[in-house]
This record gives structure tokens, sequence and C-alpha cells, in this order.
């Protein structure tokens, strides 16, 4: 018995080794992941953008504010506002343009009341829609503030955050999580359902038996992804009702809008997924690599951890993730209530994506199919 086991063993080595697609899953795949993961997968919270009322514009008011600018949790860099240029009213646009995370208001008898040792009141106003950040930037708030008051008065800290949470007052996380998983759940989907049908098709033969029909290969491939767009939409809005019944979550934008915005999604998925259709001969290689593809965008997504907590170059190569703009879209429309000119820089990213990588995976599939 030894002998057969062994030869049985030498030809699945050989075999294996000669597969190229087989040594890449097999090498290639497990240390870029291990890479990914190591660079990605950061739960601290840093560089949050901060935007700084102080109404006291007193020298103990501009301390402060370099206290928070020498910390690496807070970016108050060039956002140094004055009430007349940025009036309190607009704080909801900044948040909902991203263009700020965190606020904080200095009063205008900040220093008389700290050299005078009575209690301050500060300001503190967080973007709750990431409850993780928007707690944990409070904690980093009141460090620096307390450091602050006992460097100056050299006594008990005298200055008090009064915070607030704008789009989650509770800061849950689950607000923050669930459009997440729902972006996860859609990509994933398409990204699999795509490309194993397609690969299925042709390892059943039934690929070649439709391209000798009349039926053109536009046709066929039109066919199969509009099969698969109805799916995707059904279970995503079903997933996503669902999610939002069971954990008490308001919507708090147009369901128009966000389904207009899933379908120029699906453009990118599928594209992906056809993408993966054409460099795979079999479902066991097609779903390997869209699992691949699919840890890689959530990975890089910001659906785990903020982006900007990532090194540099991994930011850059974000930008080439389509689900990085699509999960701002859903997080923004369900619980901020955004409309499209407040994201228009995510949906002009995922419509580039999106237009290249289904044009030349369908390319690609129509040369392989003809």
């Amino acid at each position: 018995m030894l002998r057969p086991f062994l030869g049985v063993v030498r030809k699945e080595f050989i075999q294996g080794l000669r597969d190229k697609n087989n040594l890449r899953m097999l090498f290639v795949m497990p240390l870029v992941q291990l890479l990914l993961m190591g660079y990605a997968v950061n739960t601290d919270v840093k560089h949050l953008q901060l935007d700084v009322y102080d109404y006291s514009q007193s020298a103990h008011s501009r301390q402060l504010v370099e206290a928070f600018k020498a910390s690496s949790y807070f970016e108050p860099v060039n956002r140094t506002l004055e009430f007349e240029q940025a009036p309190l009213w607009q704080l909801d646009q900044r948040f909902l343009s991203k263009d700020a995370e965190m606020v904080v208001i200095i009063p205008q008898d900040f220093s008389e009341k700290l050299v005078a040792g009575d209690p301050v009141e500060i300001g503190w106003i967080a973007d709750g829609s990431d409850a993780n950040a928007a707690r944990m930037g409070l904690g980093y708030a009141g460090q620096i503030v307390r450091t602050f008051s006992n460097n100056i008065t050299g006594r008990k800290p005298q200055i008090e955050l009064r915070y607030d949470y704008l789009f989650n007052a509770e800061a849950e996380s689950r607000y923050f999580m669930v459009p997440g998983i729902v972006a996860t759940l859609l990509t994933m989907l398409t990204l699999m359902m795509t490309s194993m049908a397609i690969v299925r098709e042709r390892e059943l033969g039934t690929l070649e038996q439709v391209m000798v029909t009349p039926i053109s290969t536009i046709t066929f491939m039109m066919g199969k992804i509009t099969t698969f767009t109805i799916l995707s939409m059904v279970i995503m809005g079903g997933a996503l009702q669902l999610g939002l019944w069971w954990f008490e979550i308001p919507f708090a934008g147009s369901h128009l809008l966000l389904f207009g915005m899933s379908l120029l999604y699906l453009m990118s998925t599928l594209g992906l997924g056809m993408f993966v259709s054409t460099i795979t001969s079999t479902q066991q290689q097609a779903m390997f690599l869209a699992w691949f593809f699919s840890i890689f965008t959530m990975l890089t997504s910001g659906y785990f951890t903020p982006i900007a907590n990532m090194p540099d170059w991994l930011q850059q190569v974000t930008l080439i993730n389509p689900m990085r703009y699509y999960i701002e879209i859903v997080r923004g429309i369900v619980l901020k209530g955004a409309s499209l000119s407040d994201f228009y820089p995510s949906v002009i990213g995922m419509t580039i994506f999106g237009l290249v990588i289904f044009t030349f995976s369908a390319l690609r599939f129509h040369k392989r199919t003809a």
C-alpha cells in the first residue's frame, strides 16, 4: 500500500506545482493578506479632523488649540474657525461632507475664568455615526484638557467638557456597523455569484453550447448581469430593512438615492466578478479568488478601522477600492440623511472604477468566449 500511496502524493504535488493558479493561491495570497491585515487593521483612532470655534481668542485659548495640534489624535491644522467664518448652524454640513469629525467650542470668558480658578465649560460635539471614534475622541480630548489645565493653573482641573454626539446621540456602535455589513454583504454576494456562475457554465460545457446558438455574447452577458443585479438588490434591500428594524436604527435619508447608488456600485462588483471568471478555470479557484478580493476590499474600505489610521501608501491604495466610496455613501444616507451633493467625490471615484473594471472585464469575457 505504501508505494501506491506515495505515487498518489507525488502526482498531486506535481499537478499542484504545475498549476500557476494553485501556486498563487497557496503562496502569494496568504502573504498579501498577512501584510495587508498587519497594516490595515488598526484599532487606534488618530488624525481626527477637528474644527475649533475659539470665541476667546486669548493666549490661553491658543495654547489649548496648540495642545490639540501637538497630539497625533487630532488635526486642527488650518481649521481654527471664527464664528463669522463658520457659524454653528453650518456644523451639520461640515459633518456631512466629512470636512470635520469633531468640534471644540471655547467660550468667550475662557481665559478670565481659568486665571480666576473658576470652573470653565468647553463644548465638544462629535460625529456619532462612527461611535467608536466619537467615544475615543472624547477620551483623548479629556486627557488633553486635564493636562492643559494642570499645566496652566497647577491646581485640580477646572475645565469641564460638555459633549454631544450628532446623528447617534447614544453613541451606539451598531449604527456604524449595520450599514457597513450591508455594503459587505452586497460586495461578497455579487463577487461570488458572478464569478462562480460563469465558471460553472464553462466547467459543465453549457457555456460553449450557448455560444453556438444565435444568442450573442453581449446578450448572454447582459442577461446574466441583469439576473445577478435583481437578486442582489432584493437581498440587499431585505437585509438592510431587517437590520434597521431589528437594531432599531432610524433611516434618515432617501431610499431612492440609496437604491441608485447601490446600482452604480454593482457595476464595480459585477465587473470584478467577471474579471475573476476570466482568469480562473474551476469553481474552487473562482471562489478562493473572489474571497480574496472581498477580504481586500473590506480591509481597505474603512469598514473596520478609519482609513486615516492606515499608512500613507495604503491610503493611496484605498483610492482604487470601490467599497471605500460605497460604504461612505451608505453610512451618509442612512445615518445622516446626506444628499448627492454631500458625497459627490465618492460618486465620481466609484463611477470611474466601475466603468474601467466593467469595460475591461467585459472585453476579456467576450474575447475568451469568442
